[in-house]
């Protein structure tokens, strides 16, 4: 990883209010930092204007932060996702200051694994438990696939009454649940190895 250190145990997904959530890519240290920073931009909002801040505000606050530090060397890819007064949104955030709205994203390394999956099992009427099985695929296979993505599987919900984690699964145990091991098999190919 270079001058970078790279963990398989950081935590991904950053609670910035009990409405909205904020995803990681990048290097962490500046992940984690901007989405404190923006929490805290949140609640002086909520504090001023006696109501919460949208999405779409909250996304572009960031977005306009992050952009002001363009070519400084910031590492940050991001969803901002959350339910305001009025319905859910989703966007996506980078350190240079891009900001696009979408029904689906994947940020990160291990992205192109993670649509692969996406773009396969979406459908607009999923149910929650679907919706947050086809996640938990989709994140898998990102992360088994792609050494620099995350080692554990955390699917939220969110909803008019703020975020709830649904799970947060270690990929390795992952693996055997979507790619069961036979004993039997893996038995006969052990008696088939030459012993020398």
């Amino acid at each position: 990883m270079g001058g970078y250190i790279s963990s398989q145990s950081v935590k991904k997904i950053i609670e910035i209010n009990p409405y909205m959530l904020g995803t990681m890519a990048g290097g962490a240290a500046d992940c984690q930092f901007w989405h404190r920073n923006l929490g805290i931009k949140c609640r002086l909002h909520e504090l001023a204007n006696r109501r919460r801040i949208s999405v779409t505000g909250a996304s572009k606050l960031l977005a306009n932060i992050l952009y002001s530090y363009r070519g400084m060397g910031l590492s940050v890819g991001t969803m901002i996702v959350g339910w305001d007064e009025k319905s859910p949104g989703l966007y996506y955030v980078d350190s240079e200051g891009g900001r696009l709205k979408g029904n689906r994203f994947s940020v990160g390394s291990g992205s192109p694994y993670a649509y692969g999956v996406l773009d396969n099992g979406y459908r607009y009427d999923l149910s929650v438990e679907e919706a947050a099985e086809l996640a938990r695929r989709a994140i898998y296979h990102a992360t088994f696939r792609d050494g620099a993505s995350g080692g554990v599987a955390s699917v939220y919900h969110v909803g008019p009454n703020g975020w709830k984690k649904l799970s947060g699964d270690d990929v390795g145990k992952l693996h055997y649940h979507y790619y069961p091991v036979e004993v039997a098999a893996v038995e006969q190919e052990m008696a088939e190895v030459p012993v020398a």
